[in-house]
């Protein structure tokens, strides 16, 4: 059942949405690092004071941008696995998300932003993330030999030993993570646009060969 959101109500989630698109449109320009609330507030013909009604301080703003941020990939990479996707469709569909607005990826994936540190609800959704992960490596890991990092994980019970998975599926898992953010990483910073190739099918490539 739909909540009904009074006049005020919709209004101060109008504002909190045109916040957003100003900071998204500063962070395009020079940077998260360079995000101002004082200037949002005066290309919106507000005073700061006015506009910290609707977001406390930087550290909110942030956090609501890479909540946003993290949410959109949850539920895109949550809809390809009900669609059926196998790994390498997944590394696919990831990297259009990416592509389709790469200062989304980078705020989430890219240098932390100094001083900021995200609050336990943003680490619940990045580990919806994980758990698709998890749950389409499950059947790439059946059968295979364990490795020395495999053990490694085993032993971890803080972290890997937590996890809903044998400690097979999280290598896998971790492997298809770390060589999908790093062929991203180097093709959203332009280094593969000398070399002439399509960085889809490397990515490809390289998931396949997991």
């Amino acid at each position: 059942m739909e909540t009904v959101q009074s006049p005020r109500e919709r209004y101060r989630a109008q504002v909190r949405e045109e916040v957003k698109r100003h900071a998204w449109e500063q962070i395009a320009a020079a940077g998260v690092t360079a995000l101002s609330l004082n200037a949002i507030a005066k290309e919106m013909g507000m005073s700061g004071p006015a506009l910290y009604r609707y977001f406390a301080g930087r550290d909110e703003l942030i956090t609501a941008l890479i909540k946003d941020a993290y949410r959109s990939l949850a539920d895109t990479v949550r809809a390809a696995f009900e669609a059926g996707t196998t790994v390498v469709a997944l590394a696919g569909v990831i990297r259009e998300w990416a592509l389709s607005d790469p200062h989304r990826y980078l705020l989430i994936y890219g240098t932390p932003v100094p001083g900021y540190h995200a609050p336990d609800e943003i680490t619940a959704i990045s580990d919806e993330i994980l758990a698709v992960l998890l749950e389409v490596c499950a059947d790439a890991s059946d059968g295979a030999p364990k490795t020395p990092f495999d053990v490694v994980l085993g032993m971890n019970r803080e972290w890997a030993g937590a996890l809903p998975a044998p400690s097979a599926t999280v290598h896998r898992a971790l492997s298809f993570w770390t060589r999908l953010q790093g062929v991203l990483s180097l093709e959203l910073a332009g280094h593969f646009a000398p070399m002439g190739f399509d960085a889809g099918l490397l990515l490809a490539e390289e998931v396949e060969r997991l």
